[in-house]
């Protein structure tokens, strides 16, 4: 179809004199409207500059508002199937075409199991590693207190009353009856620098030819750490029956005598080192001989050689 020119297409086409650059070519391009799209084939013709760079050319990437909207319209608009049809798909409130929903199969239950599984299996194992720890530092600490022992020292033994008589037992034998009452000292050093002890006995037993004739008992209490204490047990006996050993026995006339006996016992210390988790226990068997006189009313004085400590 020809079209008519009008006056400045052909102003615009006119030659130019010679004292001017060149002519520049002159292209037309004809491209459909937009009302073709409804079935009319009339065609616009525009006249399209010769651009001496490709960055003058309206086809460079720096494209202005217009190239953006064509770009955005060509796929807002309507899309074609691959037969060619045109395909309305419906759009959103914002003018985007709407897609089918991809529907994932499977449980979500199944991986917030395992992820419990996963939280409780860490838990037990921090659990147990926090247990293992705990133990490795108090089994330390436990080596680190066991050297310290509590030292023990017998100092010496005061008899108030020592004296022997005749006498007969429930069962009516007549036999030597021996009285004795006295107290022991003993000297209690604890080393430890970071933990106290308590400190307890068993029975004091003095003992004459297998029988013992008097006993007491050291009464439980605590000491504290780098410390010294001087414990005192009461020794107490009345009327002992003494049998066929009364009969090695020498008395004089005015009474006094002199008897060999045996002085044993054990003192036990207990260390709360980290309360009652960590505790170090200690024993010590002390054995003595002595030989009381009933004239001698001082006290006797224990050396380190005259006792046994185990």
């Amino acid at each position: 179809m020809m079209h008519t020119k009008s006056e400045s297409d052909v102003t615009s086409l006119a030659p130019s004199s010679p004292s001017r650059s060149p002519k520049r070519p002159v292209y037309f391009v004809q491209s459909p409207s937009r009302d073709s799209q409804d079935g009319d084939k009339s065609s616009s013709i525009q006249a399209t500059p010769n651009f001496r760079s490709p960055m003058e050319s309206p086809s460079h990437p720096s494209m202005g508002r217009h190239s953006r909207n064509s770009s955005s319209s060509r796929f807002s608009g309507i899309f074609r199937s691959h037969s060619g049809r045109k395909v309305h798909r419906k759009r959103n409130d914002k003018g985007w075409p709407e897609c089918n929903v991809i529907v994932e199969e499977g449980k979500y239950d199944e991986y917030e199991g395992d992820k419990r599984f996963t939280r409780r299996l860490q838990a037990l194992m921090a659990l147990l590693s926090f247990i293992v720890l705990f133990t490795i530092l108090c089994l330390i600490i436990w080596g680190a207190a066991r050297p310290y022992k509590a030292e023990i020292t017998v100092k010496s033994l005061a008899m108030n009353s020592l004296f022997i008589g005749e006498g007969s037992d429930s069962s009516g034998v007549i036999t030597k009856m021996l009285t004795i009452n006295g107290s022991l000292r003993l000297g209690v050093h604890n080393p430890a620098s970071f933990f106290g002890i308590h400190v307890s006995s068993s029975p004091v037993n003095l003992i004459y030819s297998e029988i013992v004739i008097a006993t007491g008992q050291l009464k439980k209490y605590f000491q504290p750490r780098k410390s010294q204490r001087t414990a005192i047990v009461n020794l107490e006996a009345t009327k002992v029956p003494l049998y066929g050993a009364g009969s090695t026995l020498v008395i004089s006339d005015a009474g006094a005598f002199e008897i060999p006996l045996k002085l044993e016992f054990e003192i036990r210390s207990k260390g709360e080192v980290v309360g009652k988790l960590v505790t170090t226990k200690h024993r010590r068997q002390i054995s003595c001989n002595i030989t009381l006189s009933s004239n001698i009313n001082k006290p006797i004085r224990f050396r380190k050689s005259s006792c046994t400590y185990k």
